[in-house]
């Protein structure tokens, strides 16, 4: 009679006397409640909306049959849950797989050619059935078929990813499908990160800089005046703590007094590229791509040449210490709705960016001589300014104007900027 109570006294103690086993068998409890429900979860996140579909119809013409005693809705029934059930069939399987995702480059020019491959490798010993192997390629998505592969075996894809426009196209993630042919059943498994493909804008290569306005990019005479620079401005009379080395000793000698050389500072140029992004500013989207190809064309060469360069737009700074930082910056663009004119494009180039020698604007054909007079004035004194207007329109001809103290250069084709420069007066 004692041999049965001992185990009901051990049983019991958990549930009565509070300890660390009772509260690890709540936790094993919780946790296999919160499994089963994420089990749950996925499983019904194979079922498609058609899934669904078929599904409930299938149930309702069960129910309805039944009810009323009808035979056909019951016969419709059992071909819609045996469509269904015949679907999940096909979804049951393993994804014995090791997948991956190569691009051949991660950054190309507008209208180049980009690849990319993914190598799927059965990594168990058996053989797996066929599957499909999805890829997401921005806002479209690739489908291939994946043959059955036996133990071991590799199987390969090669794509190619379009590049008519400039932008940051998202490659991935890749995921492997089973699922039936009438779509009711999906299942997915991810395989790899997303990857990110630059496709930069077009630029072209700009020639040396000692004509036209291009010139100033090379520093130019400011009227402060210096006791030490390259430029000699004039003579005065020789104070104490002048540097001896600048004694003009003919004058000194003629005149009697010492003499010493004054200079015009030859300020570093400090090149500023201010792009508008705002969608009214351009009468076509293309003409937008043309003011980013011309404004990267510029920063490319300032960057070669060393000058000192601000790369901005009217929503932000660019990152440009390297060709590379600065066409990413440019790629990543994308058209504003914002109520910012090219007159506070100006005005933030005035409040934030210190000792500029030239200003550039680049905009489209959408801004008026008005704006572009306006913004010019609002520029600090003794900039040199240039306004590059891209323009698609049938009758746009390479030509170049003045409005205020802004030189305006309308481009109708990014080949002709190097030659624009040079009719820009200076």
């Amino acid at each position: 009679m004692t041999t049965p109570s001992t185990p009901t006294a051990t049983t019991s103690a958990p549930s009565t006397i509070p300890g660390a086993t009772g509260t690890r068998s709540v936790s094993r409890v919780v946790t296999g409640l919160v499994e089963g429900v994420k089990r749950s979860t996925t499983v019904l996140g194979w079922v498609s909306r058609a899934g669904w579909v078929v599904l409930g119809a299938g149930v309702l013409a069960l129910v309805v049959g039944q009810r009323f005693g009808w035979l056909e809705p019951i016969v419709v029934a059992g071909g819609l849950l045996t469509l269904v059930v015949g679907a999940i069939a096909f979804a049951v399987g393993r994804h014995p797989y090791r997948v991956r995702l190569r691009l051949r480059e991660g950054r190309v020019v507008v209208g180049e050619r980009a690849m990319g491959a993914i190598e799927v490798t059965n990594v168990s010993h058996r053989r797996v059935l066929p599957a499909r192997i999805e890829l997401p390629v921005g806002p479209a998505r690739a489908s291939f078929a994946l043959p059955t592969l036996g133990a071991g075996a590799e199987h390969d894809e090669l794509f190619a990813i379009p590049t008519e426009r400039r932008g940051v196209i998202t490659v991935g993630p890749v995921s492997s499908v089973r699922g039936d042919p009438l779509g009711l059943i999906r299942r997915a498994v991810l395989w790899t990160e997303p990857e990110d493909l630059y496709v930069h804008p077009r630029t072209i290569t700009i020639g040396g800089s000692a004509a036209g306005f291009l010139h100033d990019l090379e520093g130019r005479e400011t009227r402060e005046i210096t006791n030490a620079d390259l430029s000699f401005h004039a003579l005065r009379e020789y104070v104490p703590g002048d540097d001896r080395r600048y004694v003009h000793w003919r004058s000194s000698a003629r005149t009697g007094t010492l003499m010493v050389r004054q200079f015009e500072e030859t300020r570093r140029s400090h090149l500023v590229l201010a792009l508008s992004v705002q969608e009214r500013d351009y009468a076509h989207p293309d003409e937008m791509e043309l003011a980013i190809s011309a404004v990267g064309s510029l920063g490319l060469h300032a960057l070669s040449s060393e000058s000192d360069l601000t790369a901005m737009t009217s929503e932000e700074v660019l990152q440009h210490r390297t060709r590379r930082q600065l066409l990413d910056g440019l790629t990543r663009i994308e058209a504003s709705r914002t109520p910012t004119t090219i007159v506070d494009l100006a005005r933030t180039i005035t409040r934030d960016v210190q000792r500029a020698t030239v200003v550039v604007l680049a905009f489209g054909s959408a801004v008026s001589p008005h704006q572009i007079r306006a913004a010019g004035a609002v520029l600090p004194a003794g900039v040199r300014a240039l306004a590059v207007q891209a323009s698609l329109a049938e009758d746009a001809t390479l030509a170049a104007s003045r409005l205020g103290n802004v030189s305006v250069l309308t481009l109708p084709t990014l080949e002709e900027l190097p030659r624009g420069f040079r009719k820009v007066e200076r």
